[in-house]
């Protein structure tokens, strides 16, 4: 999963749909790092929607556009969503803490990988010296267990 700001500002270049993965230039991360996200069957065909609400056809058209032309989705939309909603103390970020405590202690899935599901840099500097790959297809298959979850 990514921040919500990382999230709003990826577009479709990025946006590697035909793998069901969609890739976040390290420029664009709090760590720097790039990430990939596998994404679920569902979140895939929430994407094809929203493609075809498109009405910039450029390749660098956000996925989430926002009211102001070449801009992304605010930060402050989700909150004011939620605001039209009459729902109180729900935050963007509340989205992630929620997927990790699931994660945590609803599943099998081992600590790390819930933590790079999440972007986090896990282990100390020696570890991550040793540790090259992102667990890929493990996290694949969380978040396929997360879209079962919430989807129930």
């Amino acid at each position: 999963m990514n921040h919500d700001e990382e999230g709003r500002a990826s577009d479709f270049f990025n946006s590697l749909l035909e793998n069901a993965l969609w890739t976040i230039p390290g420029r664009r991360m709090k760590a720097g790092r790039t990430h990939r996200v596998p994404l679920s069957g569902r979140a895939i065909e929430i994407l094809e929607e929203v493609a075809k609400l498109r009405t910039d056809e450029s390749p660098a058209a956000y996925v989430f556009p926002g009211a102001r032309p070449g801009r992304p989705l605010s930060n402050m939309a989700f909150k004011a969503l939620f605001i039209r909603m009459g729902v109180e103390g729900v935050t963007a970020h509340g989205f992630r803490s929620s997927f990790r405590d699931w994660a945590g202690e609803c599943t099998d899935f081992p600590r790390e990988v819930a933590e790079q599901a999440l972007a986090h840099v896990v282990g100390d500097e020696t570890e991550r010296a040793y540790r090259r790959g992102d667990a890929l297809e493990k996290r694949r298959e969380l978040m396929k267990a997360w879209t079962g979850y919430i989807l129930e």
